[in-house]
């Protein structure tokens, strides 16, 4: 999820583009995600590109301030689900409570979290499209861990023909 918000904003053809330029974008991307946004779409995504650009300053090397910020509006309350009275042999459920301080801040506080597992877990297989035009970061799942574009769809075949149009002009 954590990827997910910060490519919300990228660059078409040189354009930047903001998924969250209108509240249907905001709404779009809550909904992807199964997250709570109700009537205060405008104050969530204000909360939303705060966590885009706190993400976005620690991914490019910039601190985690603003990422502590973020994730100082919440915090996860782990709990236990009784067991299925009709079900006495069923073990009990556990699960996380997301707490914020306001409830605008619950999807940016869930997404900040989740760069922080991920970092945890998997920081060398954070990754930054290799595109120099791209601006998208991903998560790479590669079986050997040699994933280097956003997407093979796009920047990586831009890539590849990008590299053999420079051997046909140096062949030809």
């Amino acid at each position: 999820m954590a990827f997910d918000l910060v490519n919300t904003a990228w660059s078409e053809h040189g354009v930047p583009v903001d998924q969250f330029d209108d509240l249907d974008g905001v709404r779009a991307w809550l909904d992807d995600h199964g997250l709570p946004g109700g009537d205060e779409l405008e104050c969530v995504r204000d909360r939303l590109v705060e966590a885009r650009a706190a993400l976005r300053a620690v991914l490019d090397g910039r601190g985690p301030k603003r990422l502590n910020a973020v994730l100082g509006h919440g915090s996860r309350r782990p709990l236990i689900r009784a067991a299925d009275p009709h079900q006495p042999h069923e073990p009990p459920e556990p699960y996380e409570l997301v707490v914020v301080d306001e409830a605008a801040w619950h999807a940016a506080w869930v997404a900040a979290a989740d760069l922080v597992r991920i970092l945890r877990e998997r920081p060398e297989r954070v990754r930054k499209c290799a595109n120099p035009e791209c601006v998208l970061w991903f998560l790479d799942t590669s079986k050997n861990g040699s994933r280097r574009w956003c997407s093979m769809e796009a920047c990586g075949n831009r890539a590849k023909v990008g590299r053999f149009n420079q051997r046909q002009r140096t062949a030809g």
